[in-house]
């Protein structure tokens, strides 16, 4: 239970004290006198009924009761330093830690984010991207965009949108590609889901059982365009996510012809509270996708 009277300069001065093993230092520190910081200490000790430190001929040594409350003191001092360095011209600024699969991140959140900014300019947005492997709980995140079924254990997840996978490529290999079969011929870039190119196939009308020509597999669809765009094959992966290379005419799609294998989810820890953060960054998100 907290003692109804915290005696603050007490416990700051004992902080002080410790950190320098030195009242003369600590009332430096503190802007008092060395009299008012040994004072102060003592009758933190008076309080506590423990002695604190053992007063040495040239300086001060920390007893086991100081050794247990300094971290304390430590931690709360900290935490209380962050808290009010986050106030900043009357507001505070709320910190909201996002993962994101790197696809989605670069694709389609990061040309919008100066949006997201202008609106909230007092949340402070640590994004970190992934490959779709992420644990919310181990890294600290408040959401977690990735790709998938929405089926993942203790996460609530909503659904954003699909992104459906569709043939991408340099022109130069676009003007070889009369039909879907002549891909055949081709080196084909995938993701380490095995079964997405025999779907594309049997979407294509040419039968899941076709013999797959050579590969490279890759761990994100990022890496798998910047093979693309090196003229290394032929890539399948999601347009929406790569619309300024189409834009630019940098890669083209040579077939109209897309697979649905799933859909990105914001997703956070059932057991995550939400803050008002959370709940602005979501409202933006949504809107962002409906527009």
């Amino acid at each position: 239970m907290l003692r109804p009277h915290l005696p603050l300069n007490a416990l700051r001065a004992f902080e002080a004290s410790a950190r320098h093993l030195s009242f003369t230092r600590a009332a430096i520190e503190l802007c008092v006198t060395q009299a008012a910081v040994s004072h102060q200490v003592k009758s933190l000790e008076a309080q506590l009924k423990v002695t604190l430190f053992k007063r040495l001929p040239r300086g001060l040594m920390l007893t086991s009761e100081g050794e247990t409350l300094l971290p304390v003191l430590r931690d709360c001092f900290d935490r209380i330093a962050q808290t009010l360095g986050r106030f900043d011209g009357g507001h505070y600024r709320e910190v909201l830690t996002v993962g994101a699969v790197g696809t989605f991140a670069v694709g389609w959140l990061l040309p919008r984010l100066g949006d997201f900014q202008a609106r909230y300019p007092f949340i402070d947005l640590r994004l970190s991207t992934n490959n779709n492997r992420v644990d919310v709980a181990a890294e600290g995140l408040d959401y977690a965009i990735r790709f998938g079924t929405g089926a993942w254990h203790g996460i609530e997840a909503l659904e954003l949108l699909q992104a459906p996978l569709s043939v991408l490529c340099v022109p130069e290999i676009a003007r070889q590609l009369h039909s879907p079969a002549d891909l055949l011929g081709q080196t084909l870039l995938r993701s380490y889901r095995t079964d997405e190119w025999p779907q594309w196939f049997q979407a294509a009308g040419l039968g899941s059982n076709s013999l797959l020509p050579q590969s490279i597999v890759f761990d994100s669809s990022l890496g798998m365009l910047e093979a693309a765009l090196q003229g290394l094959g032929v890539a399948l992966a999601p347009p929406l996510m790569f619309a300024r290379q189409l834009a630019s005419g940098a890669v083209v799609q040579p077939f109209d012809i897309g697979i649905v294998t799933g859909s990105y989810w914001l997703t956070r820890l059932q057991s995550r509270a939400q803050t008002p953060a959370m709940d602005a960054f979501k409202a933006w998100l949504l809107e962002a996708l409906a527009a």
